[in-house]
């Protein structure tokens, strides 16, 4: 499977090479790349009421470019805003299910959001396992009850911190016949 990375608006490149290279090692036969492009974050996206994004109009947009990427068979798009979907106060990530976009928000994933003391290590290993999260999503992986697996669905923080970055057996399977089935 081939995964680009893209930016959306500015996004520090340490943290877009964590995720590629995490990638490579969470999902069989995967190569990724960071896209030289960015998406901007365009005012349309952002709603004034909630002073967030919309996490919907941000994976159309990455829809729309990677069907583009011929070569990709997924596009990843990584934010560094606040995104939402109506029913929820919040989202760390959205993704087509099954499809070629995704979409992770770095905004709530950094410690000092909670109020606690900056970590890059607890950072970065939050926004990957939201990235595998999504990818899982888009080889059309729904969410699994097993709270230490990395498609259990993160209704807070804490959630995130608690499952692991890897899929549990059989989420993971699936992933496996998914992929196998790209090639």
């Amino acid at each position: 499977m081939k995964v680009g990375i893209l930016p959306i608006s500015y996004v520090d490149s340490a943290i877009l090479m964590e995720i590629s290279n995490g990638l490579q090692h969470a999902f069989p036969n995967t190569t990724c790349m960071i896209l030289p492009e960015k998406l901007p974050l365009k005012t349309e996206y952002f709603d004034e009421k909630r002073q967030q994004y919309r996490s919907h109009a941000l994976l159309s947009a990455i829809q729309k470019l990677a069907a583009k990427k011929h070569g990709l068979h997924r596009v990843l798009g990584v934010v560094d805003a606040d995104l939402f979907v109506p029913d929820l106060n919040f989202v760390f990530g959205a993704a087509l299910c099954p499809g070629k976009a995704a979409l992770i928000s770095l905004w709530r994933l950094r410690p000092e959001f909670y109020g606690e003391e900056s970590c890059a290590r607890l950072f970065y290993a939050r926004a990957f396992k939201e990235a595998v999260h999504e990818l899982g999503h888009t080889l059309g992986l729904s969410h699994c009850t097993r709270t230490s697996c990395v498609m259990y669905f993160s209704n807070s923080i804490l959630d995130t911190d608690r499952k692991q970055s890897l899929f549990c057996e059989q989420c993971y399977l699936h992933v496996t016949i998914s992929i196998m089935q790209l090639e």
